[in-house]
């Protein structure tokens, strides 16, 4: 019997230590603040003149320049891959962020993909030509905005105005944005990196509303 013990000790024990740390990483785990109190965006213009921020809200954002059509085919991967996992969520927001002169061939982009997704749910925000750029460079990344004021890579910012992402990503070391060129990059790790900020406020909402209960 001891020895049927003590093998079954030496058996059991690595399995249950990874199953705890696993079963940490997945529940526990915060995505990294990469930037701290990036520029909100209450100044900028939207086609309903309504006010969007990204204060308060859990955000996909976009720079699209000049020419959105350019990323239309990204766009795609971005909606069918990871955006319409997560509309139903309560303070989610996908965001554009183009410059005013903009503004006529975002309204047919948006048409032509009304035929194939469902973009009732994007928002756009125009601003001038440095409104845009300094928007940006108040993320604070190792990327750029080309000439038409055009990136295809896809930011998420929490609703305490902080830029999200990952420290140590074993293929590009600093993970500031996500290639929406690359379905892999969406699907393998922007998918995860989603879940997981999704999970921390869930986390702290349920954790508020047992502390108003008691």
């Amino acid at each position: 019997m001891k020895k049927f013990f003590v093998l079954a000790v030496l058996f059991l024990l690595p399995i249950t230590a990874y199953l705890f740390f696993a079963s940490g990483v997945n529940n526990f785990a915060k995505l990294p603040v990469l930037t701290s109190g990036v520029k909100n965006i209450e100044n900028l213009t939207t086609y309903a003149d309504s006010t969007v921020s990204l204060e308060g809200n859990i955000s996909v954002v976009a720079f699209f320049g000049t020419d959105p059509e350019d990323l239309q085919g990204n766009t795609f991967n971005l909606d069918q891959k990871i955006l319409r996992n997560f509309y139903g969520f309560h303070d989610f927001q996908f965001l554009i962020i183009l410059p005013e002169e903009a503004k006529e061939e975002a309204a047919k982009f948006v048409d032509e993909f009304d035929e194939i997704t469902d973009p009732s749910h994007w928002k756009f925000a125009f601003g001038t030509r440095e409104e845009v750029k300094t928007i940006f460079e108040s993320f604070d990344t190792n990327l750029e905005l080309d000439d038409n004021l055009q990136t295809p890579y896809v930011f998420i910012i929490d609703k305490d105005l902080n830029l999200r992402g990952r420290l140590e990503d074993e293929d590009v070391g600093k993970m500031f944005g996500y290639d929406s060129r690359s379905v892999f990059i969406l699907n393998s790790k922007m998918k995860d990196d989603m879940k997981i900020i999704l999970a921390e406020y869930r986390l702290a909402l349920k954790k508020n509303n047992t502390r108003s209960t008691n």
